[in-house]
């Protein structure tokens, strides 16, 4: 069994952050590992609380799994402040994990900040170009590739700077757009390609990226090409959309029950 390691917060609604990404990989058949960076306290409705685990607990966290159970693919969600996101890159460079996923959780569903301005920075300049994908919302690739971002061209466009920042691609999510169809974008040195969905009328997406970036992550420790794996990953977040529970009265979480779509042979 391949193993899938996430760095990221734990949502203690477990919608997101740790809870989804280990959900999302038993979904997808990989054994999941995690290094929890951060404690929330939070629900449907917003965050309430945030407290960073100390740096050298973090590094226990990262020896401890990368000695014992070395991971196929690595992933990273809220990384909260600077001095956690130098720790991270680090290691990620340290062990030579080059499978690694980035999903800039920079702003919650709910609207609250994740990332302070400083380690805003410090993602743009020490985990973009050790990215084999980087996975930002319209808002996150403003943040991090400058400029306005709010329709295909831009995304595009956005797609390409963070390339030009080291990054071996991006995919620009646009759920953010108005409109019946949501469209995705995938920009590669090769060349882009474009994915498309109806929008769901819901309110149940809560943790939405964490699982997105989760489910490409798994897909890759599974041996699967890049676009196979963001196909997978976007299949898997729609199905999981429409299968929502509806629990809490804020922005709901998915249901991370759903099977996740058969492997290419």
């Amino acid at each position: 069994m391949k193993v899938a390691l996430t760095i990221a917060g734990s949502d203690s609604g477990g919608g997101a952050g740790i809870q989804a990404d280990l959900k999302t990989f038993q979904q997808f058949g990989v054994f999941g590992t995690s290094v929890i960076v951060a404690l929330t306290a939070q629900n449907t409705t917003g965050v309430r609380a945030v407290h960073e685990v100390p740096a050298d607990m973090v590094a226990a966290q990262l020896d401890a799994v990368a000695e014992d159970l070395p991971p196929a693919a690595v992933k990273t969600g809220m990384l909260a402040g600077a001095p956690l996101v130098r720790q991270v890159a680090e290691a990620i460079r340290n062990r030579g994990w080059k499978q690694y996923v980035l999903d800039p959780v920079m702003i919650a569903t709910s609207g609250d900040r994740l990332l302070d301005p400083e380690a805003a920075a410090v993602v743009s300049s020490e985990l973009v170009p050790l990215a084999a994908l980087v996975t930002p919302n319209l808002d996150e690739a403003e943040m991090l590739a400058g400029g306005e971002v709010r329709d295909p061209v831009q995304m595009r466009r956005a797609g390409q700077v963070l390339l030009e920042l080291g990054a071996r691609a991006a995919l620009i999510k646009g759920g953010h757009l108005s409109g019946a169809t949501l469209t995705d974008i995938l920009v590669t040195r090769s060349g882009v390609r474009t994915f498309s969905h109806p929008r769901l009328d819901t309110c149940s997406t809560h943790g939405t990226g964490c699982t997105l970036s989760a489910a490409i992550t798994a897909s890759l420790a599974l041996g699967e090409r890049l676009d196979t794996s963001v196909e997978r990953g976007l299949d898997y977040v729609h199905r999981a959309i429409a299968a929502a529970p509806g629990l809490g009265r804020g922005h709901g979480p998915l249901n991370h029950g759903v099977p996740a779509a058969a492997p290419q042979s």
